[in-house]
């Protein structure tokens, strides 16, 4: 069952986001991203690690591409690999001994992030931020239907 529902929220949300680019022209922060948040939306710690993850992502590419040319596939594979390192990083930390992962607040996926902070630069913090809550939502909600409310 579990499968089931990991893969409809990525078909669903491959849809959704493509309908939403071409609609709105506004991207939900790559193209599986409201799929994997729709299954996290009932664990706001995780949401929010992925948010601050992203973030850190996006200001160390703003950072390099202070000092180098980054555009195109570069910036893509950049911020997939500084998101991936921040997030494997972070699962790694440990608070007055308490880790990342007993707080449920380490990233979803290790591409995820990497995804989102790309598309922070490419149209900007709020429009993507926004784009994905929408879109997950919906996405969620498909899947309630479809699932009888059990995802």
């Amino acid at each position: 069952m579990i499968d089931a529902v990991v893969q409809a929220a990525v078909g669903i949300g491959v849809i959704i986001s493509l309908i939403f680019s071409e609609l709105l022209g506004a991207s939900a922060g790559g193209i599986v991203v409201p799929g994997y948040i729709a299954l996290y939306l009932d664990s706001p710690l995780q949401i929010l690690g992925t948010l601050i993850i992203s973030l850190l992502t996006w200001g160390i590419i703003r950072l390099v591409s202070q000092f180098t040319l980054l555009f195109g596939k570069r910036r893509m594979v950049l911020s997939i690999l500084v998101g991936f390192i921040l997030g494997l990083s972070s699962r790694l930390l440990t608070f007055q001994g308490l880790t990342i992962h007993q707080l449920q607040m380490q990233s979803i996926g290790y591409i995820v992030p990497g995804l989102i902070a790309n598309w922070f630069e490419r149209q900007g913090f709020w429009k993507t931020i926004s784009t994905i809550v929408i879109a997950a939502s919906f996405v969620r909600l498909l899947l309630m239907v479809i699932f009888g409310g059990e995802v």
